[in-house]
């Protein structure tokens, strides 16, 4: 079924803009779907374990219902939510996304699209994912909207909000990522890790307005996957003259020249592709790609 004809003048704007910055393929929101509604996704981990990123294997990810999601035994973290589309799916653009507020879909449609343009490790993919979604809906305001329109007003406030909360997640997974290190080495009990778990969660919970109680280390994990890599992308992202096309097409040639995981394992030594030690190095040998690259320019 075609998108609805009252979003097809904005999707197809944005298709424009998209295009003119480099973006190549649109395998989603290319129909309506009335069944299609949000992604549901359950994630369980115990309490004693700080995941790396979402795709740590210490994570149990279910398809379960909210109430199976959250029934676990003591000192185990359950973390259920849900998202108006995925990337690498073909998603279509369905009531939820409709739904969602003018900034929130022009976000969705960039960072799902710009999916769909990389095969980079989803430590690296979803930090540059968001910077090209934040700073192209800066970009494509800025062509499509009055300056203080509310359109524009509302995108950019979200886009600066979001950049904000990635640098917020960084600072407060790398503070209670210490009192793990701590807890693994003997120098502090199991209660004291556990209290000061409590305690620095509940400040995160504030600093980036979640409902109380609601962030656990899965939580945190999560946003962590969107977050570790920012910052330094950031940086790439004003080498390059703070320019969208110039980083799209930059990024197209980090994804050509990185080491693939089979080479990664083999330099080194590593025997699986699904531990924690692999995704570190091989988001550290992309990085290490990134920057040879931008040295050469």
């Amino acid at each position: 079924m075609a998108v609805p004809k009252e979003w097809e003048p904005l999707l197809e704007d944005l298709r424009g803009y998209q295009r003119r910055v480099g973006f190549e393929r649109f395998d989603s929101f290319l129909e309506f779907s009335a069944e299609q509604g949000k992604y549901a996704f359950c994630g369980q981990v115990s309490q004693l374990y700080l995941p790396y990123s979402y795709e740590d294997p210490a994570i149990r990810w279910l398809d379960a219902t909210e109430a199976e999601c959250r029934k676990v035994g003591p000192h185990t973290d359950a973390y259920f939510g849900t998202v108006e589309a995925v990337g690498e799916v073909g998603a279509a653009v369905t009531n939820e996304v409709l739904g969602a507020p003018l900034h929130r879909f022009v976000y969705l449609v960039l960072h799902e699209d710009c999916h769909d343009e990389f095969k980079l490790p989803y430590g690296i993919e979803e930090a540059l994912c968001n910077l090209i979604a934040y700073r192209g809906m800066v970009g494509f305001s800025e062509s499509q909207y009055r300056w203080l329109s509310r359109e524009n007003l509302a995108i950019r406030r979200y886009a600066t909000g979001e950049t904000v909360q990635t640098q917020i997640v960084k600072a407060i997974y790398e503070e209670l990522e210490k009192r793990y290190l701590a807890h693994a080495r003997g120098q502090i009990s199991t209660e004291v890790l556990l209290q000061d778990r409590a305690r620095i969660l509940a400040r995160a919970e504030r600093q980036l307005r979640w409902k109380r109680g609601s962030l656990n280390n899965v939580g945190l994990a999560n946003e962590m996957t969107y977050s570790r890599h920012y910052p330094f992308l950031e940086e790439v992202h004003a080498a390059l003259g703070s320019d969208i096309a110039r980083t799209m097409a930059f990024f197209k040639r980090v994804d050509a020249a990185k080491p693939t995981p089979r080479e990664v394992m083999k330099r080194l030594r590593l025997k699986s592709e699904t531990g924690v030690e692999f995704l570190r190095a091989y988001e550290a040998e992309v990085v290490k790609t990134i920057e040879k690259l931008l040295a050469e320019r």
